[in-house]
């Protein structure tokens, strides 16, 4: 079992996924000012070059259409809750340069239902002490609130998270892994209690308005290098580094029967209650929120130049680790050269597999 945090210097063995070709290192010097590196006169070439594609792998291509086809039902009192079927932002500090997207799936948009995924990304504060939080979170299948969950789970982590940024940022350059795993846990908890309660506002089960979230913070410090993530729920977190895919997924043990009393070290049942109080919890204090259903996940990692750290909902998560062609051909793009530009990297997402259909939303760091 792999530790969910890295100290700066240590080499752990992971494992690789697939392997491809190793290409050239990307330069360690930061590129040119936008106004140098890509403010220049269109060339006729240019204007007649191929657009970015939707293209698949296979033999065979999905049974879906690869564009947009029906748009999803609305009424007069359900404008706010509307979601374009495509999200794409990007962003650059220090070391690091972000894309991130949001995509609706082939068969969602088929049959004309609403993107299930939410996408935020957000930066607090500034200078080097500057924060920047992206939340991918993945509403429940099959519920009709599922977007809203998910664009509420993604508000609601964004505003702790904006509360709270100048200590995370402290504690994520310090390293003090415990108090962000143990603050980060706090405010996830808190988020799903918000959910639960509008879920009760609207007549709903829990289970009817959750998502799953995952979420990482970056520090805009050109000096750290460390890469915090936390959330529940399925999806994937993958790190490309020279030329392979390392599966990054903290590992959840088995839940706990709440039904049966803890034990202590001996073996003995505990029993009492011995009304022992505890220190204030980190990121703020208040009664701490039930937990979600699911466990909650947490890994620090730090990066090296050349890295590409991929975090993803499971619609893209089931891909890569059940379609050796996807995680093959990422691996062959998203090896060498530069980040790709917005338009190519909502292309490379999109790249279709037969048999995966549901939404996608990812965000992919890339190391100078």
């Amino acid at each position: 079992m792999r530790p969910p945090w890295e100290a700066p210097g240590v080499q752990e063995p992971a494992p690789l996924t697939f392997a491809v070709p190793l290409a050239p290192q990307p330069s360690t010097e930061m590129s040119a000012p936008p106004s140098e590196a890509s403010s220049v006169p269109l060339s006729d070439a240019d204007r007649h070059a191929p657009r970015p594609l939707v293209e698949h792998l296979g033999d065979r291509p999905p049974t879906y259409e690869p564009e947009p086809v029906t748009l999803p039902a609305s009424g007069a009192d359900d404008l706010d809750g509307l979601v374009p079927d495509t999200v794409l932002d990007g962003a650059r500090y220090g070391t690091w340069t972000l894309r991130a997207t949001s995509v609706r799936g082939d068969s969602a948009r088929f049959r004309g239902e609403p993107r299930r995924d939410a996408l935020l990304t957000a930066r607090f504060g500034t200078g080097d002490g500057a924060l920047v939080l992206v939340a991918v979170a993945c509403g429940a299948r099959a519920t009709e609130h599922a977007h809203l969950a998910a664009a509420d789970a993604c508000r609601w982590i964004g505003g702790a998270v904006a509360r709270s940024h100048t200590r995370l940022a402290d504690d994520i350059r310090a390293g003090r892994r415990g108090d962000l795993e143990s603050g980060l846990h706090r405010l996830t908890d808190r988020t799903y209690g918000k959910l639960r309660a509008r879920a009760a506002e609207l007549g709903l089960e829990p289970s009817a308005y959750t998502a799953g979230l995952r979420c990482l913070l970056l520090s805009a410090d050109p000096a750290c290098r460390t890469r915090v993530f936390f959330g529940v729920g399925p999806g994937g977190l993958f790190r490309l580094r020279d030329g392979a895919w390392q599966d990054l997924e903290p590992f959840v043990p088995a839940p706990a029967d709440p039904s049966r009393p803890e034990e202590g070290p001996g073996g003995d049942r505990l029993t009492m209650d011995l009304q022992i109080t505890t220190a204030p919890p980190p990121y703020g204090g208040g009664p701490a929120a039930p937990p979600p259903a699911e466990p909650f996940r947490f890994r620090a990692s730090v990066a090296r130049p050349g890295d590409t750290l991929l975090l993803c909902g499971n619609g893209l998560a089931e891909p890569v680790r059940g379609a050796p062609d996807l995680a093959e051909e990422l691996a062959r793009r998203w090896t060498a050269g530069d980040p790709p530009g917005l338009p190519a990297y909502l292309a490379d997402v999109q790249l279709r597999v037969k048999g995966y259909a549901d939404d996608r939303t990812a965000a992919a760091v890339w190391e100078a």
